[in-house]
Parts: C-alpha cells; sequence; structure tokens
C-alpha cells in the first residue's frame, strides 16, 4: 500500500470514528433516540410467560406509584416468570412528559447515578403445582435513583438487551411546589346527572415563577388511576392572584361507572363468593359462576377495590412464593348479542388492555361470552368492556354508569420551567367520592 492509500484509508477510519462519536453524543444529548418506539409509554407486559405484575408505593399495596423527590419513599416492583429457569433481567428508568412520550433527554440530566442496573432479588415458588420464579425491585435505590419530578417509564429487560423488552410501567415523582384544592359534584349537564361525576380543582401556585400559566402549566386528571380515562387541562378557567381555578361546566365530567365486580380465589380448597367449582389434578381449575349484564340495573353498593388485585393465600405463609396459580373460567350471559359486538374483560391485572389477550369469544348457541386465563391466587376486581363505534371502550352495556359509583380521582400538575425541555410534576392530589 501507498503512503497516498495508507493516508486515505486512516483518514477513512478516522472519520468514520468521528461521525459514531458524534453520534453517540447526540444520543446522550437526548438529540437522537436509539429506541425505534415512536408511540407513548404505556403499563404493558410483553413476554406472556411474565405474570402477576405489580407496582405501587411500598407504603401501601395497590397504590399509584407516586414517590416525593428526595424523600424515603419508595415503589416496588414484583412479578412471576413461569419459566423453569433464573434469566437475568435489567431495568433502567426514563423520564417522559405529561403524555407519556420521551423527554428526549440524557439520562445524565435526571438520573444521580447509574444508567441501568440488574434485578438480584428473587425466589423460587414452593409447594405449587405451577412452579414460577419471583422477582421483586425497590426504587429509588443506590444505583437507579431520579434527581428530576415528573413522569417516568420503568423498562424491564433482558440480558442487558433494551431490545428484548419485558415489561414497562409508570410511575410519578412530584416536587409538591403546587398545592391542590378539589370537590367532586353532579355533572353541570343535566341529562348526565345520574351517570356522570365532575371534578372541579384549584392550583395555586405562589412562590413560583409562573411566566405564562396558560402554557407552561397543564393538569391530568385520572380516575381510579387510569391514564385512558384522563382528562388533559391545558387551559385553566380563569386566573385569580397565584391561583388556577378549572370549573367550566364541559370539562373533567366523567362518567362514573359502576362498583367493579370481583372474584376471591385466596382458598383453592373452599368456594367463595362467585365461585361455581373448583378442581385440583394436574393444575388448577376454578369455574366462576355466570356474569349479567348490568347496563339497565340500579346502583348497588359493593366494596371493590377500583379495579386493583391483591395477592393472598389462605392455606400458605408467604403468598409471593406460596400462591399457586388457577386458570379461571369466565361467562357473560349475553342473549340478543351478535358476534359483531366484542366484548373484553379488563381490570388491573391486564392495565385495562382491550386486545386479543382479553377478548372473549362469543357462542351464539349459547348466547354467552367465554374467557379464561391464568391468575395468582388472591382477590382480584375485573368488568366487561364493549368496543363502541370509535373502537373505544364503553361499559354503559354491560356494566352501566351510576353518579352513586365510588371512585377516586388523581390530578397531576404538571410545569415547563422557562427554558426547560423537560416537563415537572409539581402537585399532586388524590380524592375519593367518598368524602364528596
Amino acid at each position: 500500500m501507498s503512503k497516498c492509500e495508507e493516508a486515505i484509508t486512516n483518514n477513512t477510519f478516522l472519520s468514520k470514528r468521528i461521525k459514531i462519536a458524534s453520534f453517540l453524543a447526540m444520543t446522550m444529548l437526548g438529540l437522537i433516540s436509539l429506541s425505534s418506539t415512536a408511540q407513548p409509554y404505556t403499563d404493558q407486559t410483553f413476554q406472556p410467560q411474565i405474570k402477576t405484575v405489580q407496582f405501587y408505593n411500598a407504603a401501601k399495596e395497590n397504590s399509584l406509584p407516586v414517590i416525593t423527590l428526595n424523600s424515603a419513599e419508595q415503589l416496588l416492583l414484583s412479578f412471576d416468570d413461569l419459566s423453569t429457569n433464573s434469566r437475568n433481567f435489567s431495568y433502567t428508568i426514563e423520564h417522559c412528559d405529561a403524555a407519556w412520550n420521551s423527554s428526549r433527554i440524557s439520562p445524565t440530566e435526571y438520573l444521580q447515578s447509574f444508567t441501568e442496573d440488574r434485578i438480584m432479588d428473587y425466589r423460587y415458588s414452593v409447594t405449587t403445582l405451577k412452579k414460577y420464579i419471583h422477582y421483586e425491585l425497590t426504587l429509588p435505590n443506590r444505583n437507579i435513583a431520579p434527581k428530576l419530578p415528573g413522569n417516568y417509564v420503568l423498562k424491564v429487560y433482558e440480558d442487558g438487551d433494551p431490545n428484548k423488552i419485558v415489561l414497562t410501567q409508570h410511575f410519578y415523582v412530584v416536587s409538591s411546589r403546587a398545592s391542590i384544592q378539589a370537590e367532586v359534584v353532579p355533572s353541570a349537564n343535566v341529562a348526565l346527572r345520574q351517570t356522570n361525576q365532575k371534578v372541579n380543582f384549584q392550583v395555586d401556585f405562589a412562590g413560583m415563577a409562573v411566566q405564562n400559566p396558560y402554557s407552561d402549566i397543564r393538569v391530568l386528571v385520572m380516575q381510579n388511576g387510569r391514564y385512558e380515562l384522563g382528562q388533559m387541562n391545558t387551559r385553566p378557567t380563569f386566573i385569580r392572584g397565584s391561583s388556577l381555578v378549572y370549573n367550566d361546566i364541559a370539562i373533567n365530567d366523567f362518567p362514573g361507572g359502576n362498583e367493579f365486580r370481583h372474584f376471591d380465589i385466596r382458598s383453592l380448597r373452599l368456594n367463595s363468593e362467585q365461585i361455581g367449582r373448583i378442581f385440583r389434578d394436574t393444575a388448577n381449575t376454578v369455574l366462576l359462576l355466570t356474569d349479567q349484564k348490568r347496563g339497565q340495573d340500579n346502583y348497588l353498593f359493593q366494596y371493590d377495590n377500583d379495579g386493583g388485585f391483591f395477592i393472598l393465600n389462605q392455606e400458605g405463609r408467604d403468598p409471593k412464593t406460596d400462591a399457586d396459580y388457577a386458570r379461571v373460567y369466565f361467562n357473560l350471559a349475553a342473549s340478543g348479542s351478535s358476534a359483531d359486538q366484542e366484548v373484553y374483560l379488563v381490570g388491573k391485572f391486564n392495565n385495562y388492555r382491550t386486545d386479543a389477550q382479553s377478548k372473549m369469544e362469543y357462542d351464539a348457541t349459547r348466547g354467552r361470552y367465554y374467557y379464561n386465563a391464568l391468575f395468582k391466587q388472591g382477590v382480584y376486581d375485573y368488568e366487561y368492556v364493549m368496543l363502541n363505534s370509535n373502537h373505544q371502550p364503553d361499559i354503559s352495556t354491560t356494566e352501566g354508569n351510576h353518579f352513586e359509583t365510588q371512585n377516586t380521582y388523581q390530578i397531576l400538575v404538571y410545569y415547563r420551567p422557562p427554558g426547560a425541555r423537560w416537563e415537572e410534576l409539581i402537585g399532586f392530589r388524590q380524592i375519593s367520592t367518598v368524602g364528596r
């Protein structure tokens, strides 16, 4: 090779290294995303052998995963892997905006320490017919801790490869710089007074240098912690000093829904409410009693967990590892329905997803919908939903809507500081219709 050819080769190699270094630098700055996912993040499980995902504030099971920045509060993630061998699971967190799109900023801007870590806490099931491995993770910890308030998504993946995603879960880190006053009242629309609940609230940002509240602040109101049912408020009804008032007649008006149905499989030896029969052989099988549509029924109070579930085992000592799995069979009486009326069974156990995994099968000869899935022992809330003409979940036919239904509402206040490339969560409050 001549000196000229050698110089050209070296320059080409150097040019490639400069391009690679530039690409990596831009990636770290959030200017280029290595992820091909353009859709907002959702609570989702991507592998069928991953079951019973729970993520909540460690102080209270089944609570919304919210913690205060730089406090002693922690979140607890747990899930089961039905695979026979332990696997190498890693995790990271990513800062998001109020709509769960990536903030596209460098991890060094929102993380105090490392950018990823391994899940080291796992245990094998004991005395169960269905074998599984139980994994747990607490956040923040010495290796992963947020330093900015805001929305975050927790991502768990396999073998250190972010492309082998296992699950994603939302959580919230709040700085509590804004105070919130709120109330739940009957709908201002007379036609909806018997079915809807309206949330009026006021946000006080005294002490904050908010230049333009109409563009710098937006507020999300959720029902029972469900983002898909949330309503985003981008402009207040009016401003009173340092307070933003949101009470317009047309905003934050929610269908009340109905109290969730539930089933109890804490024991697989004795039938409890809603349990028809239990079979125990090489596997556990549970047949539930037939459910009826409630769309035309009057409101009837019953205790529920607002769609959530609790893992419990009456015959064991530690339900994390000695609660067994059972295949649970559901059936919904729906005479007069047709095959084109799609019905889905949803709850917190499947992140309320209306997809192929939650779709029920319709038997026209019997006039019933059928569904079955694996559930770990415990108490579960669930409901039946249909898709309306806009392909949105609708429970008015299968469950009904009532103003009297007991729901919790979450109010989250987001603020974009001047010149910042991210949104911060500066206020959070949860209220219940019970105290209205």
